[in-house]
């Protein structure tokens, strides 16, 4: 019994042991497998990062192969760019290549034709402008002209006689269409024209000559400087804007420009000429309402002075009452310029309305009366059919028109050319 007991003893211990191990046995296992889920975590995670790796390479590509196609892109446009820079520094090489030549033919101006006309753009502006501007007149000379030549199969005197009225009736003045008219007959004998047609060219050359017979200069009288524009005529032909449009002209052509305010006895007078000075950025000397105009004069002359203006322009009392007044008034005025202002040039500038017809022509006979007129400004062309008055200006008065406005802007105060003239009065 014992010995069995003995015997199952040891059993229970061998199966103890056993136990012990394979306890042991199962944790060394469980360990192994957590190691081995271990590393399973691991690889995955580096075949993760593999595929990251790759990606994020594929991604750098891709970036780089764009950012290289806009490098290609800004390369073509830099070339495109560079070729129009060429093309320009071609098209530059050929202006300075003209411009020494302009300035060779002003260096040596006895090798210009004398036909040809440097200034023809801007003289283009200024005639479509004209042309516009002589609308009126246009169709109440040139269109009668034209109805009268088709009305006659031959020329005879009953065809000047109605030529004579056209001109009368248009303000051309009845002294200055008798000399036209007989001027005409003599050419049609002299040149034996028989075509009715052909008549109105002959007209259009004699009243060219005829007004550049009675006056040889139609310029601007400002050089040298200092200059001093006196400007006259009565209230309402348009003064203040003639003054304000001439000093807008003249600081576009970078002269120095100051504007005496003369005119102290109209109403407004001194505030409007304010408003031109301010829009074409000219200074105004003025006093109060009823001042002396020669005071006001004489301060402008001497600002003139003291800033070294190039030309000074002033406007004059517009009242007409009767000669005496006018002369009285004017006279002491150019007393003061000339004993304040005796070297400065001296243009004395009369204003007048075309709209007026023959009444311009008989304030232009009063003012040459008593004062030494030198040019006419004729205002309001392009509002009237009575702009044949120009060619009496000049022709019975032979008083030069130097400026003529030909609309209501800032810039439609334009010299005056005979042949321009003409030319937009018949085409």
């Amino acid at each position: 019994m014992f010995k069995w007991l003995k015997n199952l003893g040891k059993k229970k211990e061998d199966i103890d042991l056993k136990e012990e191990i394979l306890e042991s046995n199962k944790e060394e296992l469980e360990q192994q497998i957590e190691e081995i889920e271990e590393l399973e975590q691991i690889e995955e995670k580096e075949e993760t990062t593999e595929d990251s790796k790759e990606i994020i390479e594929t991604e750098d590509i891709k970036q780089q192969i764009e950012e290289a196609e806009e490098v290609e892109e800004i390369i073509e446009e830099l070339e495109d760019i560079v070729e129009e820079i060429e093309e320009i520094e071609e098209k530059l090489e050929d202006a300075e290549d003209i411009q020494e030549e302009i300035v060779d033919e002003l260096v040596e101006p006895e090798e210009v034709e004398e036909d040809v006309v440097e200034t023809k753009p801007k003289k283009a502006g200024f005639f479509q402008k004209l042309m516009s501007g002589l609308t009126k007149t246009r169709d109440d000379i040139t269109n009668k002209i034209d109805s009268v030549l088709k009305s006659y199969k031959k020329i005879d005197e009953e065809l000047f006689d109605d030529l004579e009225e056209v001109l009368v009736t248009a303000d051309v003045g009845v002294n200055t269409t008798m000399e036209l008219i007989d001027r005409l007959r003599n050419r049609v004998k002299e040149e034996k024209v028989t075509e009715p047609d052909n008549v109105k060219e002959l007209l259009k050359d004699e009243i060219k000559k005829i007004m550049l017979e009675s006056v040889s200069d139609n310029n601007l009288n400002i050089e040298p400087s200092p200059a001093l524009v006196l400007v006259v005529g009565v209230n309402g032909v348009g003064k203040t804007t003639t003054i304000g449009k001439l000093s807008n002209n003249f600081k576009k052509q970078g002269k120095k420009v100051l504007i005496a305010a003369g005119d102290t006895f109209r109403a407004a007078a001194i505030e409007q000429l304010e408003e031109w000075g301010s829009r074409a950025n000219v200074d105004v000397i003025s006093h109060s309402e009823g001042a002396d105009p020669a005071a006001v004069i004489y301060d402008g002359i001497q600002a003139a002075k003291a800033r070294k203006t190039d030309i000074l322009i002033c406007d004059t009392a517009g009242r007409l009452h009767n000669k005496s007044n006018l002369m009285n008034e004017l006279n002491k005025i150019f007393r003061v310029a000339e004993r304040e202002y005796g070297d400065a040039t001296k243009e004395v500038l009369l204003v007048l309305d075309a709209t007026t017809g023959q009444n311009a022509i008989n304030q232009a006979k009063v003012f040459k009366e008593v004062a030494n007129i030198t040019g006419v400004a004729l205002t309001k062309l392009d509002g009237t059919a009575k702009g044949g008055v120009i060619i009496a200006l000049q022709a019975e008065l032979n008083i030069p028109v130097k400026l003529v406005g030909v609309g209501e802007g800032i810039e439609d105060l334009q010299p005056f050319i005979v042949e321009d003239f003409v030319e937009a009065l018949f085409n």
